[in-house]
């Protein structure tokens, strides 16, 4: 947590205002997802906390300072006192899950401007954070509220954590279950529009997840790499056996692809500011881009983990935490058939979308339509002789009849 918040991986994005700053955070995500993953909850929320803190002036003016700070301090104290803070988000409850609209937890007035919340929250993630992002019914609806941790005169918010979580995964961080009773809050955002406030949050937090996802599957990729680089098995080393040639091959392809994807996804944050194409792609390939690499990555860890065998299912081995991580970002920020519907749902709002991620797509297709001279010039013998041979099979369909 000390490397990670004080070399501004949660807060380069907002910091810096230099062209690209979102694709150099995101190098930086990329390359700390491969040797850390454990702790990229925490950074993603504090990152992506900040979209949404910026809807109240004030309490921006107050909070931003040290969320942005390049320090880590968990020091259980209030604002004032501390070097650094960091923010969670809790808003599931046991009858509800991702359907937030049953959201049961209510919010009273409790005099200038603040709340009193009463109720349950199943999954709150990060529970030592400074402050929380929230949900609770107000008069007018389900409503986003911002949680402090610690009062400003030092009282402790009835913040009451009832269990940590064990979970599948993911021993490094806390995932707890809360109650709200009489818990201090402020609202952030428009009474009755607290799913809609918050969702620019999890749009930063999914966008975190593609990025991480193409990382740990670098990270799986470097551990089959390496294993068959120095494994000898019938009188050669393993990464000159052909069918071991043609599984890692398989991994670094999908790996390189996803990485493109996530970078190309950066690339669109970057402009979105000044280009509306970009801007669209932005909103439409952050969910199509999460589900699908969440979907490939525990496949391709169980893949990269029987390149090890044996070795590769032991707990010194760094695969047996990278496979039981796996499953986490397809789970967190919206399961598949939430994240389905989110693009459904941009589709609705904004048809032209469609049309310009056809165009994107079609872009890339024609960078494909190369002979395989063409290309073996950039990739070089090996490639050439790979590319020959597949050329061979592709002229011939009874080839790949008898095949």
């Amino acid at each position: 947590m000390s490397l990670a918040f004080g070399a501004g991986l949660h807060s380069l994005a907002w910091t810096e205002s230099k062209s690209g700053v979102w694709v150099a955070r995101a190098a930086l995500n990329y390359l700390w997802n491969q040797g850390e993953n454990g702790v990229a909850c925490p950074v993603t929320m504090t990152f992506a906390s900040i979209r949404v803190l910026r809807n109240d002036r004030n309490l921006a003016a107050e909070w931003e300072p040290k969320i942005l700070a390049c320090d880590y301090d968990p020091r259980p104290l209030p604002l004032a006192q501390k070097r650094a803070v960091t923010v969670g988000m809790a808003m599931t409850e046991r009858q509800g899950g991702s359907d937030l609209r049953a959201n049961s937890s209510r919010a009273v007035p409790a005099g200038s401007g603040e709340y009193e919340l009463s109720g349950h929250k199943w999954f709150c993630s990060v529970p030592m954070s400074d402050a929380f992002f929230t949900l609770a019914n107000a008069d007018a609806g389900l409503t986003c509220f911002f949680v402090p941790r610690s009062l400003p005169d030092g009282a402790r918010n009835p913040f009451l954590i009832q269990r940590l979580k064990d979970k599948c995964g993911n021993r490094s961080n806390a995932s707890s279950e809360i109650e709200y009773r009489g818990t201090r809050a402020r609202m952030i955002g428009a009474e009755g529009r607290g799913i809609a406030t918050l969702i620019e949050m999890a749009h930063l937090t999914r966008f975190d997840i593609v990025v991480a996802s193409a990382s740990m599957m670098r990270a799986a990729l470097n551990q089959a790499l390496h294993h068959a680089a120095h494994r000898h098995v019938f009188g050669r080393r393993l990464a000159d056996q052909p069918l071991m040639q043609n599984v890692l091959a398989d991994l670094a392809l999908e790996t390189e692809a996803a990485t493109l994807l996530a970078f190309r996804l950066a690339g669109a944050f970057d402009r979105a500011g000044n280009d509306a194409r970009e801007r669209l792609l932005m909103r439409l390939v952050t969910p199509i881009a999460k589900y699908w690499l969440c979907k490939r990555l525990p496949p391709l860890v169980v893949e990269a983990m029987e390149c090890l065998g044996g070795n590769g299912y032991v707990e010194e081995a760094p695969l047996a935490r990278l496979y039981r991580e796996a499953p986490l970002n397809g789970i967190w920020e919206g399961s598949g058939n939430v994240i389905c519907l989110d693009a459904l749902r941009s589709f609705e709002r904004e048809p032209s979308g469609l049309e310009i991620l056809y165009d994107e797509i079609n872009r890339g297709r024609e960078r494909l339509r190369k002979t395989p001279g063409e290309i073996s010039a950039c990739l070089g013998t090996k490639a050439t002789q790979s590319l020959k041979h597949a050329a061979s099979w592709n002229s011939s369909p009874s080839r790949w009849k008898r095949a």
